[in-house]
């Protein structure tokens, strides 16, 4: 339904602060199903806001933006926020029965470090050039819940709606082969029908799967090609302990998906990983950023298409729609 309504076709990328005007005006006109709040300010100084959308008792969150190069999910995510109040007619049974969280971009001053390159998009040179990525210690997603203040911010709010019933990270990579959806290892064995509508959606647009067995590697247990249980924190800390670096361990906080589970209930995590750029098999397993890989990049429409898509399955998946 929200591929259906919400139309992804000439979509650009705009910034954290050219959104929030229509995010926060859209709420405004409709407080009766929609309500856009502040919730704190990234490290620099900028305004961090979230938009709830619905008047349902089901929660489902939504966050994007948490490593700085990926930039498709925010505008995703933008793009919802004022598609779900512009249509609430069309959407009215979904949104009496759901309320959305949604934070746009958790991670606007790793935004605005990737300018550079998100303004000559899509060139892989000026991707190469400019690209900005959080080491370990910085990275947003596993920062919860008090790494950063973004993730406090984060962390605030959704302990104000828990339980959630199901929570999106919208991530991506740089280069692969294919589309990859980490899936909570709580729900492996649920999602037997997401999962191959998945797949139809991801092909219909021209795109493959990426099969990596990361041999269980920081919590990616192997789910067949195209697919993986979400990483996890505490594996990250458990394999760097394992190896004697208790430094490194101390690193890795739990990540958004980890910290929605202990808010309670069964909630379904998924995470998107779509390539910017598609590359040739086993792409994401050498240097990404080697300008002189074949490749090309996975419009933004088709981008944002499955990622929508990702979200019309998850609600089925937990009887939502």
């Amino acid at each position: 339904m929200l591929n259906e309504i919400l139309n992804t076709e000439g979509m650009t990328f705009t910034t954290h602060a050219e959104a929030e005007g229509p995010i926060a005006e859209a709420c405004a006109k409709h407080p009766e199903i929609a309500r856009f709040e502040h919730i704190g300010h990234s490290e620099a100084g900028r305004p961090l806001y979230a938009a709830m959308i619905g008047k349902g008792p089901r929660h489902v969150s939504l966050v994007a933006g948490a490593h700085a190069d990926e930039p498709v999910g925010p505008e995703v995510l933008r793009l919802l926020c004022v598609g779900l109040i512009e249509h609430r007619e069309a959407l009215a049974e979904l949104l009496e029965r759901v309320t959305f969280i949604i934070v746009p971009h958790v991670n606007p001053d790793g935004e605005a470090a990737n300018q550079p390159w998100i303004e000559r998009w899509p060139d892989p040179l000026a991707f190469a050039e400019h690209a900005v990525r959080e080491r370990p210690g910085r990275d947003i997603e596993f920062g919860y819940p008090e790494m950063r203040p973004e993730n406090q911010a984060v962390a605030v709010l959704l302990r104000q709606w828990g339980p959630i019933d199901l929570h999106f990270s919208l991530h991506g990579m740089a280069v692969g082969e294919g589309a990859w959806l980490l899936i909570d290892r709580h729900w492996r064995d649920r999602t037997a029908d997401l999962k191959q509508r998945w797949v139809e959606a991801v092909q219909a647009e021209g795109l493959g799967l990426l099969d990596w067995d990361r041999q269980g590697e920081k919590g990616f247990e192997y789910l067949g090609p195209g697919f993986s249980t979400t990483p996890r924190g505490e594996a990250m800390r458990a394999r760097f302990e394992a190896l004697g670096d208790a430094e490194t361990a101390k690193l890795f906080h739990d990540s958004s998906m980890e910290f929605v589970r202990k808010l309670g209930g069964d909630p379904l995590c998924l995470v998107t990983e779509l390539p910017l750029f598609v590359g040739p098999a086993g792409a994401t397993r050498r240097d990404t950023r080697q300008p002189n890989q074949p490749l090309h990049a996975l419009p933004l429409p088709i981008a944002a298409k499955l990622q929508l898509r990702l979200i019309e399955l998850g609600l089925q998946a937990v009887g939502l729609q």
